[in-house]
C-alpha cells in the first residue's frame, strides 16, 4: 500500500471517530398556527406512554424539563394548566463495521483485513407540549445520542439535549 493511501485512510479514521463523539442531535418542530407562544404560563404532567426501564432516569428527566421550564418563567399547576407536558423515550442498536488492512493492495493481491463490529445503544427523548384546552400537540424536541454505561454521564446527556430543545422554545418565526 502507498504511503499516500495510508495517510488517507488514517485521515478517515480519525474523521469517523471524531464524529462519533459529537453524535448528538436535536430536532424542535411546532404547530405554527398556535399563535404566541409566550402566552402559556402554566403546565402539568402527564404520565409519559414510553417511560425508560429505570426509574431514576425518568426522575431525572423530569427534573432536567421541569428546570427548564421554570427557566422560562413557566410554573406547575393542578387546575386548568395552559399546557400539559410529556416524554417519550427509547433505546435503539445501531452496528457500525470497521474495516482494516494491510498488504499488497488489489493490484497485486495478497494482504490481510480485519473487520470489527460495535454495537453502540442509542437513546432518543422525545418532549411534547400540548395545548391544556385542545389537547392538540403545540411543540416537539427530540434529541438522539449514544448512551453510556455510566449513569452520571448519561444524566448529563439528558441535561445537555433538555437545555439545546428549549433553547427553541416558545419558538419565534413561522
Amino acid at each position: 500500500m502507498r504511503a499516500s493511501t495510508k495517510v488517507f485512510l488514517l485521515m478517515a479514521a480519525g474523521f469517523f471517530f471524531t464524529l462519533a463523539g459529537y453524535s448528538q442531535t436535536v430536532v424542535v418542530d411546532w404547530d405554527h398556527s398556535a399563535g404566541n407562544f409566550s402566552q402559556f404560563k402554566t403546565y402539568a404532567w402527564v404520565k409519559p406512554t414510553r417511560p425508560t426501564p429505570n426509574p431514576l432516569m425518568d426522575q431525572r428527566i423530569v427534573a432536567a424539563i421541569d428546570s427548564q421550564l421554570a427557566a422560562k418563567g413557566m410554573r406547575k399547576a393542578d387546575d386548568s394548566p395552559d399546557v400539559f407536558v410529556t416524554y417519550g423515550a427509547g433505546i435503539s442498536q445501531q452496528t457500525q463495521t470497521v474495516a482494516t488492512g494491510t498488504g499488497g493492495g488489489w493490484r497485486w493481491g495478497g494482504g490481510m483485513a480485519t473487520v470489527n463490529q460495535y454495537v453502540t445503544r442509542v437513546g432518543t427523548l422525545v418532549v411534547d407540549i400540548d395545548d391544556g384546552k385542545t389537547k392538540q400537540l403545540l411543540w416537539r424536541g427530540a434529541a438522539k445520542d449514544t448512551l453510556s454505561d455510566k449513569p452520571d454521564k448519561n444524566s448529563q446527556k439528558i441535561d445537555k439535549a433538555v437545555a439545546k430543545m428549549f433553547q427553541k422554545y416558545p419558538p419565534t418565526g413561522k
